[in-house]
């Protein structure tokens, strides 16, 4: 296995972390994380060390203001700044793995930030694997609240307004215990205007989803805390991909990459992965339905 890292240049000359981990020989496609919101690129190990044996490369970054990233922590001028870096962060990708396909892999926020990317930049992808997705407006989140973030947001966007509960994580206790004890992960509470962007980012993804039409593969624990679970099966259904899946795992939590079950999610993912490498054609179900495992 080699392993590099370094930095490029993101939005507002922002030096932007990242890492990849490369296969012995030649790579036959890419996966390119996206994290979630507080953590960082360096805690998808279980990921890296599944797909690696099979040949494929993975990269990923730090968002702006999370893990080894420059800026505020946890603090974004728009919420396109994130999906511009993932634009660079491509770019390279293409320059060092040339003519290899590319999975997206996104999880929680890095399910925003990657449905996002996909309404603009979807053609520069073979698929996606969204994780977890923090795509849906909360429903106890009321105008009033909602109005009152966008005021902070203006005024005071760097005001600390709600920290993620870690025991919601996972439910290993030593995942949750390395969560907890991550100096690269950020424990305190967000900022109103990353709180304020997510939701226009959510707003959008929930008016624009139908144009999403790549291979698309959602992930989503029913018993999960930190993102409303049926924000993943309102994206399966509005997207108008030909091949798209949703599978919904019983009992975990919001990291399925990291639950008990792990092995499992990534055999999934695995399977799914090497049928579309495969032009498998039962990738294009008729009558897509969620599967709950």
């Amino acid at each position: 296995m080699k392993h590099e890292e370094g930095f490029l240049k993101g939005v507002r000359d922002h030096r932007i972390y990242y890492q990849y981990w490369l296969p012995e020989g030649e790579a036959k496609a890419v996966l390119l994380v996206v994290h979630g919101l507080a953590e960082h690129s360096g805690r998808y190990m279980n990921l890296v060390h599944h797909f690696l044996p099979l040949g494929y490369a993975v990269y990923a970054i730090d968002h702006l203001g999370h893990g080894r990233c420059e800026g505020a922590r946890v603090y974004v001028e728009r919420f396109t700044d994130y999906t511009d870096t993932i634009v660079a962060f491509r770019e390279m990708i293409r320059n060092r793995q040339k003519d290899k396909p590319v999975f997206l892999v996104g999880h929680s926020m890095g399910g925003l930030i990657g449905a996002l990317y996909l309404l603009d930049h979807q053609g520069e992808l073979a698929g996606a694997v969204l994780s977890g997705p923090a795509v849906k407006v909360p429903d106890n989140i009321s105008a009033v609240t909602i109005f009152a973030g966008k005021v902070c947001s203006k005024l005071a966007p760097k005001l600390r307004l709600v920290a993620l509960d870690a025991s919601g994580v996972s439910r290993d206790p030593a995942v949750v215990r390395a969560y907890e004890a991550d100096p690269l992960v950020y424990r305190g509470k967000v900022t109103a205007r990353l709180g304020s962007e997510m939701l226009k980012a959510m707003r959008r993804i929930g008016a624009e989803a139908s144009r999403i039409t790549l291979p698309l593969l959602i992930l989503q624990g029913s018993a999960d805390r930190l993102v409303d679970p049926s924000g993943a099966q309102m994206l399966h259904d509005r997207v108008t991909s030909p091949d798209k899946r949703i599978i919904i795992y019983e009992g975990l939590y919001h990291e399925v990459f990291n639950e008990p079950e792990h092995d499992q999610v990534l055999k999934d993912v695995e399977t799914w992965l090497e049928a579309h490498l495969a032009r498998d054609p039962s990738l294009h179900p008729e009558k897509p339905a969620p599967e709950r495992l």
